[in-house]
């Protein structure tokens, strides 16, 4: 165990009030990385909608493309609708065909269901809330289709 871990423990058997502003300590004690345990690397995604404008974003490592949609409030009309609960097709996004084949987790059965019934779809399509992003996401460029479909209506 490390050092700030054990004071972090020793913090927390103090009286109550002591332990409130202990433990407010050891949530943001430092990552080995010497990161904040709560912050994560962010890399910049271009999102191109059907109509050429470019909307770059911030992307979280580790968190889903629907996620960078979400948190950067990009105005993607009707997207992500079931929240991530691959019950839609709302966030269907197209990759380019190299960066497609890296991705490290394939389509499941499930989500190639819910491509079936997406709009413009292409071999290189994906739902974005079953991509995670990474650090070879820096700089990525994936097309937002024109038009969605909601599986569930």
């Amino acid at each position: 165990m490390s050092l700030s871990a054990l004071k972090c423990i020793s913090h927390l058997t103090r009286p109550f009030m002591n332990s409130f502003k202990s433990s407010i300590r050891c949530v943001a004690a430092s990552q080995p990385s010497g990161q904040p345990a709560l912050a994560k690397k962010e890399v910049e995604i271009t999102f191109i909608k059907a109509n050429g404008a470019r909307v770059k974003a911030k992307g979280k490592i580790g968190d889903s493309l629907l996620d960078v949609v979400i948190n950067n409030d990009l105005d993607f009309d009707g997207f992500g609708a079931c929240e991530g609960t691959l019950t839609c097709s709302t966030c269907h996004l197209i990759f380019q065909k190299s960066t497609f084949d890296a991705l490290p987790n394939k389509p499941t059965e499930e989500e190639l269901d819910m491509l079936d019934l997406a709009y413009d779809l292409t071999d290189s399509s994906r739902l974005g809330c079953q991509v995670i992003v990474n650090e070879d996401f820096e700089g990525l460029e994936i097309k937002v289709p024109a038009t969605i479909n909601d599986a569930r209506s």
